[in-house]
């Protein structure tokens, strides 16, 4: 049995850490006035830390678990029933074809930026073309992390590099309420997923790599790829035991395998291949299929051209613009071809000589 290397995490900070800390949602002078009622909570949020409150309200897991008197949290259970649901319907051939488009950009209207991005505005047009032919569309805007009241998609704790088993699916890191990890809204980034028959990627370039609202999404998503669906078997966040069912033999289940995807990478000056590239590899990994060459796509839109006339950029480019639509017209293709079983990779029922 390996052991779990330890000292790198600081202790828990003290009282007046706290205080500090606790303190800064409140600098505005309009919470004055209730002072004494903030102290209070401070207090009660101070007792929770110090005890490690992660999932204070929890129930028997019951028998469709390993350990069914494990205490399994409520909230967690909650939104591993909607991923059942989901996947129920999305399996259903009576059901309407449904493709999740993403719009990777930080950039909105509604906050700092006073505009809406070049990113939408692709989102939309292949939103247009995929209702036009029937489809479904559920659209996930990660800029909303800029300009929504407390809308957090908190970072991944990389429990997979413990052990695989010790990554839930869905996670279990969050919400931690004793430390203050809450509304994390990859609980219904989660089920968005996996209600899609196919999924499309559209995204700007930031310093040659992803926006980070895409890859903070991208790193939650690895429970999805191996992740442990049944938290009583490691005791919650039992290392040591994780590591046990791991070398027992595990079998890294992809949970999202099959649905189709497409991709739309845009910059102004370099990294559109890149990452392009990085995310195809992405996707290939966790066993989802491309719609074909034409629903890859990267592209420059003004080039080395004002910031401030991108927009006017995008405009004169109608031919990127129907390249977006082509995405979409080949990721519908796709999905429809997927569900009359018509459409089977070629390397479909081999197995990997090295899963992971």
């Amino acid at each position: 049995m390996t052991t779990p290397r330890k000292g790198q995490a600081p202790p828990p900070i003290g009282r007046d850490e706290f205080h500090l800390e606790f303190r800064k949602s409140f600098a505005d002078p309009t919470f004055d006035n209730v002072a004494d009622q903030i102290a209070k909570i401070e207090e009660i949020a101070w007792q929770n830390y110090k005890d490690g409150h992660k999932a204070p309200v929890t129930h028997k897991a019951g028998p469709e678990f390993a350990d069914p008197d494990y205490d399994l949290s409520v909230e967690w259970k909650a939104t591993r029933d909607a991923l059942i649901a989901a996947e129920k319907l999305q399996k259903d051939p009576a059901t309407a074809s449904r493709v999740l488009l993403i719009c990777a950009s930080a950039r909105n209207d509604g906050s700092c930026p006073g505009e809406v991005s070049k990113t939408w505005r692709m989102t939309l047009m292949a939103k247009e073309v995929l209702q036009a032919g029937g489809i479904e569309v559920d659209l996930l805007d990660l800029s909303l992390l800029i300009s929504a009241y407390d809308k957090h998609i908190h970072p991944c704790k990389a429990c997979v590099s413990t052990a695989m088993p010790l990554c839930h699916w869905p996670c279990s890191c969050y919400p931690n309420h004793g430390e203050r990890q809450t509304n994390d809204w990859m609980a219904e980034i989660y089920e968005k997923w996996v209600a899609a028959h196919g999924v499309i990627i559209l995204s700007p370039v930031y310093w040659y790599q992803a926006p980070a609202v895409l890859k903070l999404m991208i790193d939650r998503l690895v429970c999805a790829d191996g992740g442990n669906p049944d938290p009583t078997t490691t005791h919650g966040k039992n290392a040591e035991k994780a590591k046990e069912v791991e070398l027992a033999g595990w079998s890294y289940p992809k949970h999202l395998a099959g649905r189709a995807y497409g991709l739309v990478v845009h910059g102004d000056v370099a990294g559109i291949e890149g990452l392009r590239r990085g995310l195809s590899d992405w996707l290939d990994w966790m066993g989802l299929i491309d719609a074909g060459a034409m629903s890859r796509l990267d592209r420059f839109i003004g080039y080395y051209e004002s910031y401030a006339e991108s927009h006017e950029a995008l405009d004169r480019d109608r031919a990127v613009q129907e390249e977006v639509r082509n995405v979409a017209r080949a990721v519908a293709n796709a999905v429809s071809e997927l569900r009359k079983g018509q459409l089977v990779p070629p390397d479909t029922g081999l197995e990997r000589p090295r899963p992971k």
